[in-house]
């Protein structure tokens, strides 16, 4: 047995994960398609046990039209009843009949999501998973990083890769360098969470500045620069002069939601915030978009912002292990403006949902809630490509897609 083992960075909550099977008040085998990587499909393959190998010859079928090593084959996942690999009590057969080594890789992996850093491998978790969500968002205290050992040969499947040294972005020497900063940034507790997403917009404009300019040289100055203005409160001036616009706010994040609904939803649990959030702000084709700007600052202003001045730290975690997990800023390449948005569009879309079900609950509104809110967004938002593809698009479409567009979703 190799018993090598090798350090990888994680947050500290990931060290308490653990799966927590039935228990749990969601499945990860329903609502996507399951990968299969070539290795767990040869060994499906020469399997011995009667009722196992039926269910693999009907139910796992080779990729055909694109086939790698790791989307070899895949699950045909029923649209309701989820992976036809679980039991009534919602446990993988695969792993109750033959152990956990004979899981997939994505299925051996989920919710952990691996990233190589200049040969480091930085581990976290996706908040579509219900316990992980819990563990990240729940602690009041800022995130922190720990290094662990690992076996060094594990099956966890890997989603980026970024090596300062040979990339040919030339942003990536000074990765670790923005990523801190941003990190810093966000868990900066005298600024509210919105001033410091503003500030953060600012910051990557003036970096794809020096990027125009050939003069990334200068990206140390910089950040030196932000963290002097930031400490002294120097930015507090403009940031009071940023509008707070309420009806382009509402209307462009409905429309990105309305783009969600189209493109289908299987996930009950979403289905219920979205319900909550319609019925909480009060959503009719009747009513104009004025009317419904209104309840929505009202929703805001009675609900939402008292709950969230106690809890902000479930929102800062959300941002931090977002940035940790997507190699934020260079997970889309050298436009970091890229990066930016995303991260945007996915904390106002939870705000705006979080917004309508403070509504809807009123004083019964608890942190349950947000994690449900959360959870269910990753689920059915962050892992649809389709959908952050139209909601980019559609941004640029209608001019939005800039530091002035992301202030309108952020600012309130």
């Amino acid at each position: 047995m190799n018993k090598q083992k090798r350090m990888i960075l994680v947050p500290s909550y990931l060290r308490s994960f653990s799966c927590i099977g039935s228990a749990c008040e969601d499945t990860c085998c329903t609502g996507w398609r399951v990968d299969i990587d070539k290795a767990t499909y040869l060994k499906y393959k020469k399997v011995k046990d009667s009722e196992m190998k039926q269910l693999f010859d009907t139910h796992v079928k080779r990729n055909r039209s694109n086939p790698s090593d790791r989307l070899y084959a895949k699950i045909n996942v029923h649209e309701h009843s989820g992976c036809p690999m679980l039991t009534e009590d919602k446990l993988c057969k695969v792993q109750l009949q033959l152990g956990e080594e004979s899981l997939s890789n994505v299925c051996s992996s989920y919710p952990r999501v691996s990233n190589f850093v200049n040969d480091i491998v930085e581990r976290s978790a996706t908040m579509s998973c219900p316990e992980a969500a819990r563990l990240a968002l729940l602690n009041p205290n800022k995130m922190e990083f720990d290094e662990i050992k690992e076996p060094l040969h594990s099956n966890h499947t890997t989603q980026g890769y970024l090596n300062s040294n040979t990339s040919n972005n030339r942003l990536a020497p000074y990765f670790w360098d923005m990523r801190i900063f941003t990190i810093r940034l966000l868990q900066n507790r005298t600024y509210t969470i919105s001033d410091r997403l503003i500030i953060l917009g600012i910051f990557f404009e003036n970096i794809m500045g020096l990027v125009n300019e050939k003069n990334e040289s200068e990206i140390p100055h910089l950040i030196a620069n932000y963290e002097s203005l930031i400490t002294q409160g120097a930015l507090n001036d403009s940031l009071k002069e940023v509008p707070t616009e309420w009806t382009p706010q509402v209307k462009l994040l409905t429309q990105l939601i309305d783009i969600r609904v189209i493109l289908g939803i299987r996930n009950q649990r979403y289905l219920d915030c979205h319900k909550a959030l319609t019925m909480g702000i009060g959503f009719a084709e009747e009513n104009t978009i004025d009317e419904i700007t209104l309840r929505y600052q009202l929703a805001y202003r009675n609900y939402y912002e008292p709950f969230m001045e106690k809890n902000d730290f479930v929102l800062e975690n959300y941002l931090v292990n977002h940035v940790y997990k997507n190699l934020f800023p260079l997970g889309s390449g050298i436009d970091c403006m890229e990066d930016y948005i995303k991260l945007i569009v996915h904390y106002s879309l939870i705000k705006m949902h979080l917004v309508g079900m403070a509504a809807y609950h009123k004083e019964n509104f608890h942190l349950d809630h947000v994690i449900l809110c959360i959870q269910s967004i990753a689920k059915t938002i962050e892992h649809n490509r389709d959908f952050l593809q139209y909601a980019l698009k559609f941004l640029k479409e209608t001019e939005f897609k800039s530091l002035a567009g992301m202030a309108i979703f952020i600012k309130n």
